[in-house]
């Protein structure tokens, strides 16, 4: 197993020194869940929740936290995003939204951060605007699921 890279040789935390490694193109791809109600998802689905379209709002709000990354995980770089894009998928079946992020750059050091985080603020951020209808509601699934680029090249969820 890979030792961890966050801390130092005397186990102090630190961030990572990137300036020796080549820029790579980037790319990570990450999912993620919320489970709701029948009648919170027929809200959501039709549009006609009172504080506006849920999807859009979520989209846009991905999109922001992944730029926002470096802000909000202590040892994680600050990047250059090329591209976020953010599929959301309404899974009538289940009562439940599907967040699909994809983040890209060309840098020295990798989006899986971006593209976890941008999932987890568009999840949040349907909760928020359908809690004052459904406390219940259920985040779950968030994993990266593939990762394009630099020394350790490409990786993705078998399956």
């Amino acid at each position: 197993m890979s030792e961890l890279t966050h801390f130092d040789a005397s186990g102090q935390a630190h961030m990572v020194d990137v300036g020796a490694k080549a820029d790579t193109a980037r790319r990570a791809v990450a999912e993620g869940h919320i489970r709701m109600q029948p009648a919170t998802f027929a809200l959501v689905q039709s549009g006609s929740h009172k504080k506006g379209d849920v999807i859009g709002i979520a989209r846009l709000a991905a999109i922001m936290a992944s730029k926002r990354t470096a802000d909000l995980i202590p040892l994680c770089h600050p990047i250059a995003l090329t591209r976020v894009a953010v599929e959301l998928e309404l899974l009538e079946a289940a009562h439940a939204v599907r967040i699909v992020v994809t983040a890209e750059t060309v840098g020295k050091t990798g989006v899986e951060m971006e593209a976890l985080t941008a999932v987890n603020v568009g999840l949040l951020t349907i909760y928020d605007m359908c809690k004052a209808v459904d406390r219940g509601m259920e985040i779950g699934g968030v994993r990266l699921l593939e990762k394009e680029g630099g020394k350790s090249g490409h990786w993705k969820v078998e399956g």
